[in-house]
């Protein structure tokens, strides 16, 4: 087996020589990175140096560009190297609008392509086929997803990120974001071009490409040397690396040890594969202790063979552990922690004054429970009867804080939550500690009186379900839910505002409400008059939950002017300090404090390189209890573990929400369906919790299957959400296994070890017991063990 380590950053130009010299390199092979020139494929101008100069959307916005030339070359966090986005000049165009463009490579055996990219509209993300072209006449594809390139209140974090963006007449302080894909090719196969996506659309959005970049190496190479702010053992630093296979041959046997070493820097414990197959990629993680520069050396030994090969490396951040700070460049080196990215799942919990009208109209005309205020007041936005139901069932003269008496809690249990919770199999959950109505369940001291301590139930419920988590299940983490701005608070009044300029756009005002019927003052019951409300009651209460209550996930929503960035860095810095770690999403307001992306009621079709989980609600579509949904259109035991095996497969995790009534029961189907699907994960769990998915492919849906997949580093799982029938199972997918791995069907036991397998003509087949498998149901998952 050969071994040649590919460089990073510019460096990684220079290196051609170096790997055509080696004994085992491709002749036809590039090495490193490899940008393409696409100047002559520009069709659109992106970057305007003035408000209106450039148009990248139909609104003639752009991105902020500079007079100034910057770098040509652009180095990814991913170790890709780029000619640099960049504004080039009065009515210059800088990016590709993607119509199907057949782009020319210079014909090589390539590892992997890389694009810049975005769309150009809010809120929606574009999807499109890039295919490429062999020399043997043979193509594949990849479908890329290209979100917005500017959001508001959540913020999906970009590769490359601007502070503002330019509207048609001034200049936007949002956030404007340029994201990386990256797609296998196949292994051995000389690449000839590349056609781009066809999306023209201007109302359903297009695909902008900025940059693209060929990955080319022989054997097994280092792609990316990434030191995080994550603490390893004995204080130590974890250093991410992504290792590729270009070569001809699997990785397998003892496996590879990766150490990285370099003036300052020792490697304490080394990162191991034990399997990577040619075409594949797999990041590890390596723990050094010391500090200096970015330059090291990477050493990777096969054990197998106890041979060592070493070069010379640029990682992306310099090596060292140092504190948060508020600053964008500190904040954003922080990531979802491993805990998070193990869990895969967890449990969203939506209770409030808002679970006693309990009403958001049936499919297909229901809208979220939960903003029923909200909806009753805003009659332009409410296409599910908001308004009707108030008034027929509640009369003219109620104020919604009249809930506030009935909504009792007299039958909540929070031990029976934490259990139901555990017996789902979840590893997590996140209970909304204040929604928009700016209720809160947690003791919020003096920022405001608007409690269940002081009113309603009367009670901590926030306390009493982590102090019966913390009993029970310890294994659990906790998270917070908490809206960043209160719909009708006066004092948030300065910062209200309206997401889009329409009358039925989603708002929050910071004005007070209005009864819709008699148009009298609707009261704020227990607000407490502030000076700011971003210093006196935000960053307070984020405050409170964070080191009062210990919560484990800080998970925002409707973030938009905020002080997230210096509570995040205090938060960071305390957890440290108290050897934990906790994590944030992408709703707090700032996109450098963004752990993971959250969809909503929303999965992906690929792996995204970034974590992300999808929230919602085992209801067709609320979180907070509905009594119009009947128990048959709740999630059932079969689609949540669809829906949970989809994610886990394409690095997500699933936060599936539970709506309790306003007494504290949870609806019967609710439980009974995740207490079904519970069994299935914890007979299965091995396949789901603490695995990551493959880089090769993500899903396999063809005549009538539909699989996914999972591995860990001493095996892969085949997870088939179709009953596989036949008695024999054939998966045409370049599977990494080898004579001599074991092949079982998960959830029997031994019964299951050792079923007959045979690889052949780039298609796996799997013999098994048809009476046997017909026993269970919902998924049925093979685990491939790596023996050979």
């Amino acid at each position: 087996m050969s071994f040649v380590i590919q460089g990073l950053s510019i460096a990684a130009l220079m290196l051609h020589k170096a790997a055509a010299d080696h004994a085992h390199a491709l002749q036809d092979a590039k090495s490193g990175s490899v940008p393409v020139n696409l100047t002559g494929y520009f069709n659109n101008q992106g970057f305007g140096t003035y408000a209106g100069e450039a148009s990248f959307d139909v609104l003639n916005q752009s991105y902020p560009g500079s007079l100034n030339a910057a770098a040509p070359l652009y180095t990814s966090k991913t170790g890709i190297v780029y000619h640099n986005p960049r504004y080039l000049g009065p009515s210059v165009p800088d990016n590709i609008i993607c119509s199907g463009q057949k782009i020319a490579i210079d014909p090589a055996s390539y590892f992997a392509v890389s694009v810049l990219h975005s769309s150009d509209v809010r809120k929606k993300t574009v999807l499109g086929n890039l295919t490429f072209h062999y020399a043997d006449n043979t193509t594949s594809n990849a479908e890329i997803r290209s979100e917005p390139w500017w959001a508001f209140l959540t913020i999906n974090r970009g590769e490359i990120t601007y502070d503002r963006f330019l509207q048609k007449n001034r200049t936007d302080y949002n956030s404007s974001h340029i994201f990386e894909f990256e797609a296998g090719l196949v292994p051995g196969k000389t690449l000839e071009a590349i056609t781009l996506p066809n999306t023209r659309n201007e109302t359903t959005g297009r695909i902008h490409i900025f940059a693209l970049s060929l990955w080319g190496s022989s054997g097994v190479g280092v792609q990316n040397v990434k030191p995080t702010q994550r603490v390893g053992e004995k204080g130590s630093q974890i250093v991410e690396v992504v290792v590729n296979n270009s070569g001809e041959k699997c990785i397998s046997g003892r496996g590879l040890n990766v150490l990285i070493e370099g003036e300052n820097v020792t490697t304490i414990a080394p990162g191991h594969i034990k399997r990577l197959c040619p075409g594949d990629q797999k990041p590890l993680e390596v723990s050094v202790s010391g500090s200096g520069s970015q330059n090291v050396t990477v050493h990777i030994k096969d054990l197998e063979k106890n041979t060592t090969f070493a070069h010379g490396l640029t990682a992306t951040e310099p090596f060292g552990l140092t504190d948060w700070t508020a600053s964008s460049s500190s904040l954003a080196r922080h990531s979802s922690p491993p805990w998070f990215s193990d869990a895969k799942y967890g449990i969203f919990i939506h209770w409030g004054p808002y679970s006693v009208p309990a009403w958001g109209n049936s499919t297909p005309y229901e809208s979220y429970a939960e903003w029923f205020w909200w909806y009753t007041t805003h009659r332009a936005a409410d296409k599910s009867g908001f308004y009707d139901y108030r008034l027929r069932t509640y009369g003219p003269n109620l104020f919604y804080d009249d809930f506030f008496p009935n909504f009792t809690a007299t039958s909540y249990s929070p031990k029976e939550w934490v259990d139901l919770i555990a017996d789902a199999g979840a590893k997590y959950f996140v209970l909304t500690t204040k929604h928009h109505d700016g209720f809160a369940l947690f003791d919020a001291g003096n920022t405001t009186q608007r409690t269940s301590l002081n009113y309603g139930p009367r009670r901590d419920l926030l306390k009493e379900l982590f102090d019966a988590a913390k009993e029970h299940h310890p294994e659990l983490k906790r998270g917070t839910y908490f809206s960043l701005p209160e719909w009708f608070n006066p004092s948030w009044g300065k910062y209200g505002f309206s997401q889009y300029d329409r009358p039925d756009s989603t708002s929050h005002p910071g004005i007070i409400a209005r009864n819709p019927y008699t148009n009298a003052t609707e009261p704020y019951t227990g607000w407490v008059n502030v000076t700011d409300f971003l210093q006196d009651v935000m960053v307070p209460q984020m405050d409170i939950l964070a080191y009062e209550y210990e919560s484990d996930i800080m998970w925002c929503d409707a973030g938009a002017s905020n002080g997230t960035a210096d509570f995040a860095s205090r938060w960071w810095n305390w957890a440290r300090e108290n050897g934990r770690e906790v994590t944030i999403n992408s709703r707090c307001g700032t996109w450098e404090a963004n752990d993971f992306d959250t969809p909503e009621y929303e999965t992906f079709s690929t792996a995204q390189r970034w974590k992300w989980e999808s929230n919602r609600g085992m209801d067709p579509y609320s979180y907070g209890f509905n009594r119009a949904t009947k128990d048959s259109e709740y999630m059932n035991a079969t689609t949540i573990i669809k829906t949970l095996v989809d994610m886990v497969s394409k690095n997500g995790n699933l936060l599936l929400n539970v709506g309790p009534r306003a007494d504290g029961t949870i609806p019967d189907i609710e439980m009974e369906n995740l207490r079904e699907a519970g069994k299935w994960i914890k007979y299965h769990g091995e396949a789901i919790f603490n695995t990551t998915y493959w880089f090769r492919r993500a899903e396999l849906k063809d005549d009538g299957m539909d699989i996914r997949f999972t591995q860990t580093d001493d095996a892969f799982y085949i997870l088939s959400l179709t009953k596989p029938t036949g008695s024999v199972l054939r998966i045409e997918a370049d599977i990494p296994v080898l004579d001599g791995d074991r092949i079982s069907l998960l959830g029997f036991g031994d019964d299951g070890m050792d079923l007959a397998w045979s690889f052949d003509d780039g298609a796996l087949s799997i013999e098994f017991d048809q009476d046997r498998l017909d026993e269970a149901e919902y998924c049925w998952v093979f685990k491939i063990e790596y023996v050979a």
